[in-house]
């Protein structure tokens, strides 16, 4: 068995981008070996800002040998009557690398066909590994780039490769590249080192202050942060993307730690954090009551040498910063909330649809629309209007102009500082939750309409003047919005019917003149499409079966609880013993029904057997107690007809000779669809 070591060597790669990109790298390298029949042991990964590695340990020498019988055409296409071979047969057997010699003939199901044997000898694991090269080359990156005046796109030009299979170089070439035994140590502190053997890279590269590892330079960062907080007595908190991000920006990690002064603490929380953490990248430090302190702890990529000069050149890059916030700070506060929002006349929203001031008064109208549909109080209503009112005011403040990440944070900060109510506040901050696919939600009830209020006022606007997410363009995130809003509504479990609401938002806006002459009704149904797409991702999420995934997605309406409500109870039911004859009986009505829907009102005095009228009064018995939304009620009121349904087809032929009748008895089965409907397109689930 034989190691074998891969090391792509770059210009320093952003720190998102390398753990990803290494996983990547061992994905396929060992999909590659796979494929090749070379076996193999384990896959290590290594990896810096400066380097993607691989060690293959116990690779095979050589591939296995294998052996197959492959199965050409029919003997009667590959020979003619007199025993002689088609061309068909020929250009089979030398498409396989061999001869018509070779043919024998099996029987498959009463024909003959013709077979070929083929043993194949493996070859050396040195031939195929440079084949490692076109895994090299298609790694997928989020950004990429050129250099020289090479046509090749990759994260970051590449300076060296390694490729060694224990002591030998297995070659390799990409643009001028050719894979050697040489690596690099640190950019300032090793030197190009030469691997006598594949096993040597680990050790080799540590002599040249470079910790390959991730994994142990990730402990250690740890480590050295910890030992600096005991010694003062601080709290760190250890953030998981942090400390992600900051070792994935050295190669040989030296934490220090640095104190600004006393005054900046003035500044409110959230800057004296972002300041820290993500602008410079710091671990900001509490003291034992929790208390923010003046301090921080940084990562140096290097040794401890001159560290004082490395702690005074942070301490002045991160005073800079906080000296602009404590002016800004002082400026916002020079003004009021009002001033803000009239400011936000000038601002725009897209240049398509108007200004941000246009935009929270039609939020503040579709907010009023949900807080009635959700039973608000008045005093809460209140509160969520407020918010509506102002929640975007300080997207115009010098703060959140030089901290941007800060919109919302610095909106509940300045809002109580003015003495609004803490729950407009806290709605103003939570109105982007959730911030991705699974951030957090609002926490408020105030701030979970607000966010939806935003949300739904975007995808309307944007869908209102055409621009509508295509395959993977989505450069206003409507997707993302879109899939918050479903979340939030799954949480509370309120009732929430688009087409519906989007009517009494159309409504609503004429009424209060802020249709900002856009035509909000062209593409509505689109817009219910849409948010029901989001659902069937929400559900795809959860141990929702396919088939009824694809029942709760052609729902006839799209109310995102009611789907979700529909989802969760055919799967609670899917393992019944009788969820088969259920469903067949459900889909045969709505079979029928679906394509002969018809509106009359049914006439018992039509009716010819018995089964007509116990259909009747049981669907008339089940629609006077039917919950409006799905529900276990529901659903049992419909298991419960199963047997009626079955005697009911069984003594009953629908499309009857008489008119009448027949129309009677279609105007039946639509009544009872409707019901049905309510879970969704019955047809679509599989039984067995």
């Amino acid at each position: 068995m034989a190691t074998y070591l891969l090391e792509i060597g770059l210009e320093d790669m952003p720190a998102h981008v390398v753990t990803p990109s290494v996983n990547q790298l061992a994905q396929k390298a060992g999909k590659f070996l796979k494929e090749q029949h070379l076996d193999y042991g384990k896959i290590t990964t290594y990896s810096t800002p400066r380097r993607l590695a691989l060690e293959i340990s116990d690779l095979a020498a050589k591939q296995a040998d294998t052996e197959e019988d492959v199965k050409g055409p029919a003997k009667k296409i590959a020979q003619d009557a007199e025993g002689n071979w088609s061309k068909a047969a020929i250009g089979f057997t030398r498409g396989q690398g061999m001869t018509v010699d070779d043919i024998v003939f099996k029987n498959l199901k009463g024909v003959d066909y013709v077979y070929l044997h083929k043993a194949t000898a493996g070859k050396p694991a040195a031939d195929i590994l440079p084949g490692l090269i076109d895994v090299v080359k298609g790694l997928t990156f989020p950004t990429r780039m050129k250099w020289g005046s090479y046509d090749f796109e990759y994260i970051r030009p590449i300076h060296w490769l390694v490729s060694l299979l224990d002591e030998a170089v297995v070659p390799m070439q990409i643009l001028d590249i050719k894979a050697g035994r040489t690596t690099q140590g640190h950019r300032f502190l090793g030197q190009p080192v030469e691997l006598h053997s594949a096993t040597d890279y680990k050790e080799a590269l540590r002599g040249q202050k470079v910790l390959v590892d991730a994994a142990e330079r990730k402990a250690l960062i740890t480590k050295q942060i910890n030992e600096i907080a005991a010694a003062n007595h601080w709290e760190i908190a250890l953030d998981a993307n942090l400390l992600e991000e900051v070792n994935n920006l050295v190669e040989w990690p030296t934490a220090f730690a640095g104190r600004f002064d006393e005054k900046y603490l003035a500044i409110p929380e959230a800057v004296l954090i972002t300041s820290m953490k993500d602008n410079q990248r710091y671990f900001y430090a509490r003291d034992a009551q929790g208390k923010l302190v003046n301090a921080f702890i940084g990562v140096r990529n290097g040794n401890t040498e001159h560290l004082d000069n490395v702690i005074r050149g942070n301490v002045k890059v991160l005073t800079a910063r906080l000296e602009d916030a404590a002016f800004f700070y002082a400026e916002d506060q020079k003004k009021s909330i009002a001033d803000f929002v009239e400011r936000l006349k000038t601002v725009s929203f897209h240049d398509k649809i108007g200004s941000m001031a246009e935009k929270m008064a039609r939020v503040q109208t579709i907010a009023g629309l949900l807080a009635d549909q959700v039973g608000l109080s008045e005093a809460d209503k209140a509160k969520l209007l407020r918010a509506a009112g102002i929640y975007k005011f300080d997207l115009v403040t010098a703060m959140v102009g030089e901290f941007a990440e800060l919109q919302g944070v610095m909106g509940e900060v300045y809002a109580k500082l003015a003495g609004e109510d803490p729950a407009v506040a806290q709605a103003i901050r939570e109105h982007y939750q959730p911030i991705s696919a699974d951030g957090a939600l609002p926490a408020s009830l105030i701030g979970t309409l607000l966010a939806i209020a935003d949300k739904l006022d975007s995808v309307m606007s944007f869908f209102a003047v055409d621009l509508i997410p295509t395959g993977s363009n989505d450069p206003y995130a409507l997707r993302r919005q879109a899939y918050g809003i479903v979340r939030m509504i799954a949480a509370h479990h309120w009732a929430f019917n688009v087409p519906a609401l989007q009517k009494q938002i159309v409504q609503a806006l004429t009424a209060a003149d802020q249709l900002s002459n856009l035509d909000w009704t062209k593409n509505q149904a689109a817009v219910s499409a849409f948010i029901g797409d989001r659902v069937a991702q929400f559900l795809s999420k959860g141990k929702i079966r396919h088939d009824i995934l694809d029942a709760v997605a052609g729902s006839a309406t799209v109310d995102v609880e009611a789907m979700i409500d529909a989802a969760a109870l055919l799967t609670q039911h899917q393992d019944d013993a009788d969820f088969k004859a259920v469903m067949e009986a459900l889909g045969r009505v709505v079979r029928i029904a679906d394509k002969n829907p018809t509106l009359e009102a049914v006439n018992p005095a039509l009716f010819e057997n018995s089964t007509e009228k116990a259909l009747h009064d049981a669907v008339s018995k089940t629609k006077a107690s039917y919950d409006a939304q799905p529900s276990e009620a529901n659903y049992q009121a419909l298991r419960a007809l199963t047997p009626v349904i079955t005697d009911y087809f069984t003594e009953t032929m629908i499309m009857a000779d008489n008119e009448q009748v027949r129309t009677n008895r279609l105007a039946e089965l639509t009544g009872l669809a409707t019901l049905i409907h309510q879970f969704g397109d019955i047809t679509a689930v599989i039984v067995k």
